[in-house]
């Protein structure tokens, strides 16, 4: 390998590791605002949080589709909102599939052990340990089970339809 090419390897490498290095730092991020990392699926390529107004974006590298206890998710390759302590608003980029309608998810609020998610004037409750983990895109967290016996934790997110006034 020539020095130039050398040098180029190694300025993609270092490139590689730091975006790598931001893209996992989103999911600590969600955690000094008391959320869980399993809002966010595995995948995340980059994200932005300013930190005095709470404006955040993420980008996945492509849609992001999943179900979970028969209920079908959808995460856009962009995601952006507001976030604030146990406050997601302004949310962009995330829906639940409700009977047949596609609805986004526009706010998601923590209480104690339970996150609220509302879809406007329609919200659900579920327990915060339900989102311990980052489902994958395309298997959600049935991958293993999809590939083995079944070792892999599995988040019950029942009841998707049961949204409330």
């Amino acid at each position: 390998m020539s020095f130039p090419a050398t040098i180029l390897s190694f300025i993609l490498l270092l490139f590689t590791s730091i975006t790598l290095a931001e893209a996992s730092a989103v999911y600590d991020a969600l955690e000094e605002y008391d959320f869980p990392v399993g809002l966010l699926p595995t995948g995340v390529t980059s994200y932005t949080l300013n930190e005095v107004t709470g404006k955040f974006k993420v980008k996945l590298g492509d849609t992001c589709k999943f179900s979970v206890a028969g209920y079908d998710l959808k995460y856009k390759s962009t995601i952006s909102g507001v976030i604030s302590k146990g406050k997601l608003t302004k949310l962009n980029g995330v829906s639940v599939k409700v009977l047949l309608f596609w609805v986004d998810i526009v706010e998601i609020t923590r209480d104690g052990d339970e996150l609220d998610f509302s879809v406007g004037i329609l919200s659900a409750g579920f327990d915060v340990d339900q989102f311990e983990e980052s489902p994958e895109c395309g298997c959600g967290f049935d991958c293993d089970l999809l590939e083995s016996n079944g070792n892999r934790k599995t988040m019950k997110m029942a009841n998707l339809l049961d949204w409330s006034l």
